[in-house]
């Protein structure tokens, strides 16, 4: 088929809504992120643990140096685990309010504005009530919702390239298209290869000297990233995650990676498979299901949130091909998914408040700068003022003047009993209890 005689995309159409629905959409979308977000952190509903590397990597950038997560290991280089150094424009906010809170609202935000393009061509292809309507599914869908639940990720950023850059595919605004996703190179190693598949969409649309040049420009940055970069900063010389790239069985998991696509491309009723704009979902959709790590394989965590971007605006290309019942159905079947997700993901009740006061004040009994070996929930309260690392694989070897845990101690990589007997040894020869309550364990060094 030549470019010529492809049906118009139904994302062209002329503008007939008013402007300010995209932007509402957004609004709603950041008051709803970040008042879930910063609940979740401050009622303790969350792990902790992700957000408190991010924390102490913003936190190095903000302090003039490269970053360093003490809990993913002490002295550890971040970008020898992923390369994601766009995450140091955050860190003018940080030095003005050095608190986990702001890379959690930073998040929302991303995540927020990258429903305005959404928006936008939903409105231009169906008009505004139906066109608001998609976009409210949009940003109360499983992938988004998931990230926002699931403390912090440098691929916040990675959305709204992706947002932008597609909306501009679809005008055909090939040039412009290409240099929103170019800054993925510096959200994460993975994500040129989503450049790439940019660049092959512009081939088949007949820009082929863009295409091709920005397909090889994306397969090397990644190549170039995970074989170079990364493991040259990296402790070991590794790239860490290359393990987890393949595994005997792509079957593995069926039940798991049927949920995800279903909540991928469900809420638009599969329509985004009728725009070549789906082939931008392969590369995330190919390391995730064709890795050895379960956790990839489901729709959890924050590994479907730059999916979601890809998914609602190839269903809206998807729809030009397609008859006027389905610009009904689709946006309602979003809206409909949208109301299951949030119900699915209402968190459950929080401690009772005297147990988070207790722990308020256990906290408050680390003064500032002191070392700190603290368990993942405990992690972002003290990241801003300590330099924390991770309990129970430390303290080893690093003596930190405090540990605090939860109690009961939580099940994890190292089994509770394994974690109980150090804890045990632990208070017979170096540390002595100054708090112990139902919910929080501290230790002081003598």
């Amino acid at each position: 088929m030549t470019t010529a005689s492809l049906p118009t995309p139904v994302s062209e159409a002329p503008v007939t809504a008013r402007p300010r629905a995209p932007a509402i959409v957004a609004g709603v979308a950041f008051v709803v992120y970040a008042g879930w977000s910063v609940c979740l952190h401050r009622l303790y509903l969350r792990t902790g643990y992700d957000l408190g590397i991010f924390e102490q990597a913003v936190r190095s950038y903000a302090e003039g140096h490269w970053p360093v997560s003490d809990v993913k290991a002490p002295g550890f280089p971040l970008l020898g685990d992923h390369f994601h150094p766009i995450i140091a424009v955050l860190a003018p906010l940080y030095r003005l309010w050095p608190r986990p809170d702001t890379l959690l609202l930073a998040q929302a935000a991303l995540f927020a504005i990258s429903a305005v393009p959404v928006t936008r061509c939903a409105i231009r292809a169906l008009g505004t009530a139906r066109g608001t309507t998609l976009g409210v599914g949009y940003i109360f869908s499983c992938g988004l919702l998931s990230a926002v639940t699931f403390d912090f990720h440098e691929i916040a950023f990675a959305v709204p390239l992706l947002a932008f850059s597609i909306e501009r595919l679809l005008r055909r605004e090939w040039g412009a298209a290409v240099a929103f996703a170019a800054p993925l190179a510096l959200v994460k190693e993975d994500l040129p290869m989503t450049v790439a598949a940019i660049g092959m969409y512009l081939v088949w649309r007949g820009q082929r000297r863009l295409g091709w040049a920005t397909a090889v420009a994306g397969v090397l940055a990644s190549v170039l990233l995970a074989k170079v970069v990364v493991p040259l900063i990296n402790v070991q010389g590794q790239y860490a995650f290359a393990g987890r790239l393949t595994t005997p069985d792509p079957f593995d998991g069926l039940w798991l990676k049927l949920a995800t696509l279903l909540l991928v491309l469900g809420p638009t009723l599969f329509t985004g498979l009728r725009s070549p704009v789906s082939i931008l979902l392969l590369p995330t959709l190919a390391w995730r299901f064709l890795s050895s790590y379960p956790y990839y394989w489901g729709p959890g965590y924050h590994y479907s949130a730059v999916l979601m971007p890809i998914a609602f605006l190839a269903a809206l290309d998807g729809l030009g091909r397609l008859g006027g019942r389905w610009r009904t159905a689709v946006p309602v079947c979003s809206a409909l998914t949208a109301l299951g997700v949030v119900a699915a993901m209402l968190p459950g009740a929080p401690p009772p408040r005297s147990e988070r006061t207790a722990v308020q004040a256990a906290l408050a009994r680390i003064p500032d700068g002191a070392t700190v070996a603290a368990s993942s929930l405990f992690v972002p309260r003290l990241t801003s003022r300590c330099r924390v690392f991770y309990f129970p694989e430390q303290p080893n070897g690093t003596d930190p003047d405090w540990i605090v845990v939860t109690t009961p101690l939580a099940d994890g990589p190292i089994p509770v009993p394994v974690q109980q007997s150090h804890l045990t040894e632990l208070q017979h020869t170096s540390y002595f209890t100054v708090t112990r309550t139902n919910s929080v364990l501290l230790l002081r060094h003598r």
